[in-house]
């Protein structure tokens, strides 16, 4: 990662706004000596502006996320829109520390359950039984689930607007597009490319975003095994960022089978490819800045 001198924020957004990755994985937590420097815990990302929050998906990097939360002592008040519920994206939920506070407030959302099923149903089953012990009970946070059709607007804060799209993925996935405050972050995973071209619902939906979270799970040579599976690869990744004129492409979604040796050549290969892209590592922080329409790292 390059390190950047950032310019002083615009008036009006003096906080700028923060991305801090806690999980970076797909599919399966993988830790150990081998990931270690890119991370082995699966999806979650803060957004953060001044005091809100907006939380990306709840794989386990949310224990740790949450433990800082707890430690803080300030209780949660946060918005946690669901890429999807398959595990590697809620199962965290069990061991986050704000579920379990009775001064916390989680708005969960989530649009790519079709009626009657939505994500108050899904989501009570990955902390009950036989999966997990029954943890209504232990569960005292202020819990609300908000269901959505793909290309509803959200405003989950004053200030904020966060766009849908639909994404292609057995089961369905919803991508995200939040603009704050002049500055726009768009979260694109869990889906996989046509065939040919690219899926035409994505370029106009990321295009001029300054950062783009995207979906790169295998390599070219890999992907062709596994066609279908609803990921996508490192070359898809920066076809639509080029495309959509992407300001900082972030890989992300990084396969179980990656160890830190393969991600630091995806590293290299992005780099040469589109100059300035990024492979999300656990603990990474980026700030981003409305008026530059640039990320840096915090």
């Amino acid at each position: 990662m390059t390190e950047t001198n950032p310019e002083p924020p615009a008036p009006g957004n003096d906080a700028g706004l923060t991305i801090h990755f806690w999980g970076v994985r797909g599919s399966l937590p993988t830790p150990g000596l081998a990931t270690v420097r890119h991370g082995g815990n699966t999806l979650c990302v803060e957004l953060r502006r001044g005091p809100h929050l907006l939380i990306l998906d709840a794989g386990s990097g949310a224990r740790e996320f949450g433990r800082e939360l707890a430690a803080s002592g300030v209780p949660l008040d946060a918005d946690i829109p669901l890429s999807h519920t398959h595990l590697d994206h809620i199962r965290g939920l069990p061991f986050f520390a704000p579920m379990i506070d009775p001064a916390a407030k989680l708005r969960f959302r989530g649009g790519h359950l079709a009626p009657p099923d939505g994500i108050a149903e899904a989501l009570p089953r990955s902390w009950r039984a036989p999966l997990m012990p029954d943890l209504d009970a232990a569960f005292r946070a202020e819990l609300a689930f908000r269901n959505f059709t793909a290309g509803d607007a959200l405003e989950p804060h004053p200030g904020s607007q966060v766009g849908t799209v639909a994404l292609n993925h057995p089961g369905n996935a919803i991508g995200y597009r939040i603009e704050w405050d002049g500055a726009s972050v768009c979260y694109i995973t869990d889906t996989e490319p046509p065939a040919r071209g690219l899926d035409q619902r994505l370029p106009r939906f990321v295009t001029g975003s300054y950062v783009m979270i995207y979906d790169a799970s295998f390599t070219e040579e890999e992907y062709k095994s596994r066609v279908g599976w609803g990921h996508s690869t490192w070359r898809a990744a920066a076809d639509l960022a080029d495309a959509a004129a992407i300001g900082q492409l972030v890989l992300f979604h990084h396969d179980p089978g990656h160890d830190d040796t393969t991600m630091d050549t995806i590293a290299r290969a992005i780099v040469a490819r589109r100059p300035g892209s990024l492979t999300a590592m656990e603990g990474m922080r980026l700030e981003v800045r409305g008026r530059d329409r640039s990320a840096h790292n915090a």
